[in-house]
């Protein structure tokens, strides 16, 4: 009788311990394994990284298995409640928030301090894929319009603080949740060329230190010791690792503290010059990997809603990786975005392992409706 009890307990608890999907994981392993090697090496003189890293990492495999239990049915109905409560942070830091660097980014809870912006990144594309989820069938420009108001008023919010590199992940995901519910191309390409005309009322809304980065990118030499420092070191780094690399923990511009950063947002300059062109193929064929596996899960989606949320996960993960990897190397500006699965932080891997147990959800539900 108790053998029996405890297999009907294991059958019992199988199904919230066994969500993990599998592919999925085995990509995040591989590189949550490379972020950190390279970790190891970037932070030598610093103490106490690789040990904060790997209890971010624990941290975000167990909300990624929360979520991964929660069933899409249970995130519809939280959208609403959490893009409003989103806002309404969005709108406390504007009144409220701790000035840091000169950005007002950050709320004071007296416990703890939190930076609503992140949790931006989820709400949005929940909201948009609800609500397009409502309106499924009957989809006019009119829908459209509100979705982009929805999605505009939190990027403004965040925009202002000032966070760019933020501000842009939330476009792309929301932006991808518009585009999958059935924007047409032509009004894709419309709102390309409104975008393009209004270049010059956007230049003169920027900021002084953003219009200087855009300077900084196309003529980083102007101000090398300066502003076009960080963008200098790490294309020196990117370019000095050749085919193989200079090998693990031979780096010269990150040991000699030339990266700026070097265990953050410019740690993929770190790895580059360590492990070359070959590691370079290697990291981009995982984020690949990553990218594709979401695609395979939107496109396998039970329904309208987990489609749209699971492809604007998958374009956070592309945004993430795209514009990182395009600061460092210097074909874009410098905006502050962490490499996903790599740079060190625990608030934006919590968020990526929230994205991750969300993808894993949809598809272990998926898997649920067909048996």
């Amino acid at each position: 009788m108790p053998i029996n009890e405890r297999r009907s307990l294991w059958r019992r608890m199988r199904p919230y311990l066994t969500v993990f999907d599998g592919p999925l994981t085995m990509i995040l392993v591989f590189l949550l394994a490379t972020s950190l090697v390279t970790l190891y090496s970037a932070s030598i003189g610093i103490p106490g990284k690789i040990e904060d890293q790997i209890r971010n990492i624990f941290m975000s495999f167990f909300v990624m298995w929360v979520v991964a239990n929660i069933s899409p049915q249970n995130m519809m109905r939280v959208a609403l409640p959490a893009y409003a409560i989103t806002i309404a942070l969005l709108l406390a830091v504007a009144l409220f928030g701790t000035i840091k660097l000169g950005a007002r980014r950050w709320l004071n809870l007296g416990i703890a301090q939190i930076q609503p912006s992140e949790f931006a990144k989820i709400a949005v594309p929940l909201m948009l894929a609800w609500f397009f989820q409502q309106r499924q069938g009957q989809l006019r420009w009119t829908a459209y319009a509100v979705a982009a108001v929805l999605l505009l008023l939190p990027v403004g919010l965040i925009a202002r603080q000032p966070d760019l590199g933020t501000a842009l992940l939330v476009v792309g995901a929301g932006f991808a949740v518009i585009f999958l519910a059935g924007l047409s191309w032509k009004a894709i390409v419309a709102l390309g060329v409104m975008g393009a005309a209004s270049m010059p009322v956007a230049w003169s809304m920027m900021h002084d230190y953003q219009r200087e980065r855009v300077m900084t990118l196309i003529d980083p030499t102007s101000d090398p010791l300066g502003k076009g420092f960080h963008i200098i070191q790490s294309t020196i780094a990117v370019g000095s690792g050749g085919i193989f690399g200079k090998g693990w923990t031979n780096g010269t511009q990150a040991h000699l503290e030339f990266i700026p950063e070097r265990t953050t947002d410019f740690i993929f300059a770190v790895y580059s010059e360590e492990f070359g062109l070959v590691g370079n193929l290697f990291l981009m064929f995982l984020y690949l990997l990553l990218i594709g596996r979401g695609l395979m899960i939107a496109n396998g989606a039970p329904n309208f809603f987990t489609r749209l949320l699971a492809g604007a996960i998958t374009m956070i993960f592309f945004t993430y990786a795209f514009v990182n990897m395009g600061m460092v190397s210097g074909i874009l500006p410098v905006v502050g975005v962490p490499l996903p699965f790599m740079s060190y932080g625990g608030t934006a891997l919590l968020t990526l392992g929230l994205g991750s147990g969300i993808l894993m959800s949809i598809q272990r539900h998926r898997k649920l409706v067909q048996t």
